[in-house]
C-alpha cells in the first residue's frame, strides 16, 4: 500500500480550498493528491482535456462528466478575443456560460506568446499582439491576463509568461526566464483579497538550460503561489531534454504544492512524469489525433485511416468499455473518417478522453495501492518506439 498521508498543504488555500497529499509511493516519487476548489474537488494525477473556445471540441459537458472527467482548461487569451470576458461575466461567468460546473483552469496567454510570435511583440510591460482574428491591436500585461482570468470566473489561473522557443541561444532564455519572474511577481501583486476563490500558478521557464529551470522554479517558490506550472516543454526538445529540465524544476519545488506540466501529453510521458511527481498535465494530443484518425490503445496508436480496417468488425479495442467501442466498428470508424462525417470526430474523441481517463483512473489506483512502479513497467512493456518518442505534440496554434 502507498503511504496514506492525513495533513492538508502548507502551500494550498485554507478551509475548503486548497492542495492536499493524500498517498504517496513507496517506490517512486509519485503521489495521489485532491485539490479542492469552489467548484468542487478533482484527484491528481490528472489529465485536463483541452477547450480552448469553453469547449473541448465535439464533446458536450454532460459526456466529459460521464467519462469522469473532472477539470477542463480553457484560453484566456483567446476568450478575451472572442466573446470577450466582460460579456462572459454579465452571463454569470465561464462555468454558467458553457455549463460545467466543475474546476476551470485557464491559460493566460503565455503559450500564445510563443506560437502567435509573427503577431506579438515583447515588451517589459507585457505583449503587443495583432489580432489573429481581423489584425486589431491589443496589449496583454502580467496585470490585466489576472483580471481577464478573474471576470472569466475561473479556479485556477495562470501568470503570464512567455514560452520559450526551442534552439534559442542561452542569453535569450535567460533574458526572457528573468522577465517572466518579474511578471510572475506582478501578477501575485494584482490578486485581491477578493481573489481568495482563484489559486494562481507561476510557471517555471528556463529553455533547455538547467541551471534557468532550477533558479526559475527556486525563485516562483519564494514569490510564493498556490501552484507551479512547468512550461516551454514540447517545443520541439529531445525527450531527454525534457525529463532533465522536469526533473531540475521538481527538484526545486515543495512538495505540498501542486505541480503541472503544461502542454504534454502523450500516454508515455504522462506514466513517466506522474512516476516522478507531477500531479497535472494538459495537452491536444487525444482531441486533435481523434480529428486525425488517431486512436489511442493500450498496446499504442491505432490508425483509423489504415486498409486493414475497412473489413475490421472489432472495436478499437476490445478491454475498452467506451460508448464507441460498445457500439460501433473499425470498419465503421473508418468509413465514417474517409467520407468526413462529423460523426468520426465525436465517436473518436470519445475514445481518446475515455482512454485517458481510464489511464490516469489506473495511476490513482496504483499509487493508493504502492505498485505505481510495477505498473510502469508493465505499460511499458510491449510499446513501440513510435509510441515513446513524443517530441514535439503541441503541433501549430490550433483552436482545441
Amino acid at each position: 500500500m502507498g503511504q496514506v498521508l492525513q495533513s492538508p498543504s502548507g502551500h494550498g488555500q485554507e478551509g475548503e480550498h486548497g492542495f492536499q497529499v493524500l498517498a504517496k509511493d513507496p517506490g517512486s516519487p509519485g503521489r495521489l493528491a485532491v485539490f479542492r476548489t469552489s467548484h468542487g474537488a478533482f484527484t491528481t494525477p490528472v489529465f485536463i482535456p483541452v477547450g480552448t473556445q469553453a469547449t473541448v471540441k465535439g464533446m458536450s459537458p454532460e459526456e466529459l462528466r460521464g467519462l469522469g472527467i473532472q477539470i477542463v482548461l480553457c484560453n484566456a487569451y483567446h476568450l478575451h478575443l472572442r466573446p470577450g470576458e466582460k460579456l462572459i461575466k454579465e452571463l454569470g461567468g465561464l462555468h454558467r456560460f458553457m455549463n460545467w460546473q466543475g474546476p476551470i483552469l485557464t491559460d493566460s496567454g503565455g503559450y500564445q506568446v510563443f506560437s502567435l510570435a509573427p503577431l506579438r511583440r515583447i515588451t517589459e510591460e507585457g505583449v503587443w499582439f495583432r489580432s489573429h482574428l481581423d489584425g486589431t491591436p491589443l496589449f496583454l500585461s502580467p496585470e490585466n491576463a489576472i483580471q481577464i482570468q478573474r471576470d472569466l470566473g475561473v479556479d485556477l489561473a495562470m501568470c503570464l509568461d512567455e514560452c520559450i522557443p526551442h534552439g534559442v541561444s542561452r542569453q535569450y532564455a535567460e533574458e526572457s526566464t528573468n522577465r517572466t519572474l518579474r511578471w510572475a511577481l506582478r501578477c501575485k501583486d494584482s490578486m485581491a483579497e477578493a481573489d481568495r476563490a482563484m489559486s494562481i500558478f507561476g510557471i517555471v521557464q528556463g529553455g533547455v538550460f538547467p541551471e534557468l529551470r532550477r533558479r526559475s522554479a527556486q525563485e516562483l517558490v519564494s514569490i510564493g503561489f498556490q501552484g507551479y506550472a512547468i512550461g516551454g516543454l514540447s517545443v520541439g526538445e529531445s525527450p531527454a531534454q525534457r525529463m532533465e529540465m522536469v526533473q531540475m524544476a521538481l527538484e526545486a519545488l515543495p512538495e505540498d504544492a501542486p505541480r503541472y506540466l503544461m502542454g504534454v501529453g502523450a500516454p508515455e510521458d504522462l506514466v513517466k512524469f506522474a512516476s516522478m511527481g507531477v500531479d497535472m498535465f494538459d495537452c491536444v494530443l487525444p482531441t486533435r489525433c481523434a480529428r486525425n484518425g488517431l486512436l489511442f490503445t493500450r498496446s499504442g496508436k491505432l490508425d483509423i485511416r489504415h486498409a486493414d480496417n475497412a473489413r475490421s468488425e472489432l472495436p478499437i479495442e476490445e478491454s475498452c468499455g467506451c460508448y464507441t467501442c460498445t457500439n460501433y466498428s473499425r470498419a465503421y470508424l473508418r468509413h465514417l473518417y474517409m467520407s468526413r462525417e462529423i460523426l468520426a470526430a465525436r465517436l473518436n474523441t470519445l475514445h481518446n478522453l475515455s482512454y485517458y481517463s481510464q489511464l490516469m483512473k489506473e495511476l490513482q489506483t496504483a499509487i493508493r495501492e504502492g505498485r505505481l512502479v510495477q505498473y510502469q513497467r508493465d505499460f511499458f512493456r510491449g510499446r513501440t518506439a513510435e509510441d515513446t518518442d513524443n517530441s514535439n505534440v503541441r503541433g501549430k496554434e490550433a483552436m482545441d
